[in-house]
């Protein structure tokens, strides 16, 4: 709450309300009142590690693989047993891994409060923990201390308090006798005595981590992956339905037979590796951005980060320096901004830590300040208003006052016209966000007469690389909000510095002003930015942008925006945020400013089409398989591949995949969202045309064979060698030889798997041998198929993207933002 908007409270009223004293509790009031409100904390609700783990342990291709180890176990194939279940383990222990954000996040908030406080008990001062504050209780502040609880100004002149990482405002506040001071915020300056009147949970800063612990979404991620094993499971679950019913109705075969079948195909139908490899993938791509100095802590945060089409950040030292900066003043008797400053600062407690102060003087110097002789020194009060200091020089002692520009322009000797001139300049700054800062002074000759110097203006300036990270975040279709707890008028004028939309509201204006949802969520959509926000502001905000179909990045740095920063589908903390921001973000960036985001962005979209490659590719596979498999057992009453047989497929088909990371992809100039419903059909119709392609090398060998055995051993080594091809079939939209071309990372390991199955192949290891002669043939008529594949894929994708509406303008930005669907 910034000066403008802080209410004078009754005392009086207020220690009735407590049923307390200026005098304070007694050690058994305060016990009493500890046992009703609690300690003055915040709760942490952990979630038991044991249940943590054992959720990796549900859902839906966790569940067809588990009934893959149970059938494995049944019917005693131990090796497709071991191997199934170390494939589960690992998927379990990396989602264990990834775990805990928000308990780091509350940690963080936990650790930002007070330690100790000085509380009247008794009659007496006393040092206890800040935990065992109580409502009532009445506290001294001063300089330095971090406030330990909500707490209401009680006796004193003023302090100066910081509240920069709670609201998000950039500048120190004034607190008088009757106002409020928010737990977790600063003393700047001064001393005061305070009564407690809220504590943990019920302060605003408690408020701000109930928001933290209950943010979250789940990612877009986590549903298409949970969609596609669905996808899978209804399918595998329907041939297996037809393989029992054909086998044990129809043939009357036994249930051990029956059993090893379906096992089979649940096996088949598996994409045991694809959490694993998309996990694997993922950090692989954290790995990369490391290098750019962006910290992953999710790894779903890089697939959120290349569908971002909203980005929300935080004012104070994000778009700005968070550093007060001298800017262009206005001139009256000084001849040059250097003499208004150097007078200025003749008028400033030299050992003080106010920011003001600090900023005069250092644009002044060390050798100057040396060079003032300060025969008095009258500090800064809140009913005067100004600094005042009696000063001597050779020409004689002279009079320096430095405050409120109004107060001092009242006390200089103008006429009427001149004064109006002067509060005219005074308004015209205010109004561009800059606060003023009057000077005066009197001369040796006439020491009562005073006259303006000039008026001091003051902001906090955007970083120098903000406005180009802006420009080109905006060219890659991301709408760039601001989002601050800094007055309207500042955010505009930095907003316009920046080239960002000076369409900005008043949360205040937005959230209670008595709008409905419809006409909240209209303006929340066409607004550029956002003002004297409220950490639930910022919160709500994300969320609806959310509700209205917006991928939204959320950056900040204080304990303010830890609730929107865990919200938002990619909380990205900046650099020097608060452990606070950092253990809610998804991303941390490690160099000031923005400019490593648009790394991060371009980093994200590569490895998201490569995570869209491999999908297509893994779900074509295992249609492929499951497909070939029922058909050949209702239809030939043959198993075209033992059950080992694919379990390796799948180790050969992913493990070398996982070098995916190191690919080369384009990056689209737009965000990415996954269109499920084009990759699910795509990968459907290679990959029944890939069983059309088995069903012809099945045809092939039995010319070459005619037991079974090396039969299966042609049909594994063609399904390794042509998924593989297929690889490199779906890695685009192009044509398979178009650039970008596989990077050697992925080249070696792929055709080094396809060298280590070919010799499997032909030694016989845990398969019946071949000869050369028949993988050869495999050879050439995997590349021959790998031709026919793409022309069914080519011509997919013109007639998808026919279908498809590609460009979206939206209003606000300067360029077509587009949303392109990666199929």
């Amino acid at each position: 709450m910034s000066d403008k908007e802080s209410k004078i409270i009754d005392l009086k009223a207020k220690l009735k309300e407590h049923n307390t004293s200026k005098d304070g509790l007694t050690n058994k009031e305060a016990t009493e009142r500890l046992a009703k409100f609690g300690r003055n904390a915040i709760e942490e609700k952990e979630e038991s590690r044991w249940k943590i783990l054992l959720a990796g342990f549900w859902g839906p291709i966790p569940w067809m693989v588990e009934a893959a180890a149970i059938l494995s176990a049944v019917i005693q194939h131990w090796s497709d047993f071991a191997i199934i279940s170390f494939m589960l383990l690992l998927n379990v222990f990396i989602e264990f891994m990834q775990h805990g954000k928000a308990q780091s996040a509350l940690a963080a908030l936990k650790n930002s409060m007070a330690l100790e406080s000085r509380v009247m008990r008794d009659g007496k001062w006393v040092d206890i923990e800040a935990a065992e504050l109580v409502p009532g209780d009445i506290v001294q502040i001063e300089n330095g201390d971090i406030i330990p609880a909500d707490l209401i100004t009680l006796e004193g002149q003023y302090v100066s308090v910081d509240q920069a990482a709670l609201t998000g405002e950039s500048l120190p506040v004034m607190r008088h006798p009757g106002e409020e001071i928010y737990a977790g915020t600063i003393v700047k300056q001064g001393s005061m005595v305070c009564i407690v009147d809220k504590t943990g949970g019920n302060t605003f800063f408690g408020k701000t981590a109930t928001l933290v612990s209950s943010a979250g979404n789940e990612s877009h991620f986590q549903n298409s992956v949970m969609t596609i094993g669905k996808f899978l499971i209804y399918g595998s679950l329907i041939l297996a339905a037809t393989i029992i019913f054909k086998e044990l109705v129809i043939s009357n075969k036994s249930p051990l037979d029956v059993i090893e079948m379906v096992l089979i195909l649940i096996v088949a139908s598996i994409p045991v590796a694809m959490p694993a490899v998309l996990s694997v993938t993922m950090a692989l791509g954290a790995f990369m951005l490391s290098k750019k100095k962006a910290i992953v802590t999710k790894l779903s945060a890089i697939e959120e980060m290349a569908s971002v089409d909203i980005l929300c950040s935080d004012k104070t030292g994000t778009l700005t320096l968070n550093e007060l900066t001298l800017t262009s003043p206005v001139l009256y008797d000084a001849k040059s901004e250097s003499e208004l400053t150097l007078i200025a600062s003749q008028a400033c407690n030299f050992n003080s830590s106010d920011a003001i102060e600090n900023v005069i003087m250092d644009a002044v110097g060390k050798e100057e300040i040396a060079k003032i002789k300060q025969l008095d020194f009258t500090p800064f009060d809140p009913t005067r208003k100004r600094t005042e200091a009696l000063i001597d020089s050779d020409g004689g002692q002279y009079r320096v006052l430095k405050g409120a520009p109004q107060i001092i322009i009242d006390l200089c000797d103008m006429s009427d016209e001149e004064r109006t001139e002067a509060l005219g300049n005074v308004d015209e700054l205010a109004s561009r966000g800059l606060r003023g800062l009057g000077v005066a002074r009197s001369y040796p000759e006439n020491p009562d007469k005073l006259v303006l110097v000039g008026i001091l203006s003051l902001y906090d300036p955007p970083r120098h690389d903000t406005k180009h990270t802006v420009d080109e975040a905006r060219a890659r279709g991301i709408d760039v909000r601001m989002v601050t707890g800094d007055d309207l008028a500042i955010g505009k004028e930095i907003s316009r510095q920046l080239d960002l939309s000076t369409n900005m509201l008043a949360a205040s204006d937005l959230f209670h002003g008595g709008l409905s949802e419809d006409e909240i969520n209209e303006k929340i959509e066409n607004a550029g930015g956002f003002a004297r926000v409220f950490p639930e502001h910022k919160y709500e905000i994300v969320k609806r942008l959310q509700d209205m179909g917006h991928v939204v990045a959320m950056t900040g740095d204080g304990v303010n925006d830890a609730p929107a920063l865990k919200q938002a589908d990619i909380g990205i903390a900046v650099d020097g945020a608060t452990d606070a921001a950092r253990g809610a973000a998804d991303l941390i960036l490690t160099l000031p400013g923005l400019s490593v985001i648009i790394d991060a962005v371009e980093e994200s979209r590569k490895i998201f089409q490569k995570i869209i490659s491999y999908v297509k590719y893994r779900v074509a596979m295992t249609i492929n398989i499951m497909l070939f498999v029922t058909l050949s057992i209702l239809f030939l009453d043959f198993s075209p591949l033992s059950a080992v047989m694919i379990v390796l497929l799948a180790l050969f088909d992913d493990l070398p995949i996982m070098t995916i990371a190191y690919d080369n992809a384009g990056v689209e100039r737009f965000p990415v969202k996954w269109n499920l419903k084009r990759v699910l059909t795509l990968s459907s119709i290679l990959g029944v045309v890939s069983v059309a392609q088995n069903f012809g090398l099945m045809a092939i060998a039995q010319q070459l064979y005619s037991t079974s055995a090396p039969i299966q051993t042609m049909l594994f080594l063609q399904l390794v060698i042509a998924g593989h091809l297929l690889l490199f079939v779906v890695r685009s939209k192009n044509h398979f030889w178009a650039k970008p071309r596989p990077a050697k990372p992925l080249l070696i390991a792929i055709f080094g798997t396809q060298i280590l199955a070919i010799i499997i192949a032909k030694v016989g290891f845990l398969m019946a041998p071949i000869s050369w002669e028949a993988i050869g043939i495999v050879i050439v008529y995997g590349i021959v198929w790998m031709f026919i594949l793409d022309i069914f894929k080519a011509a997919f994708e013109k007639a998808a993207d026919k279908k498809e509406k590609h460009a979206v303008y939206t209003e606000g930005l300067n360029v077509p933002r587009k949303e392109v669907s990666i199929n």
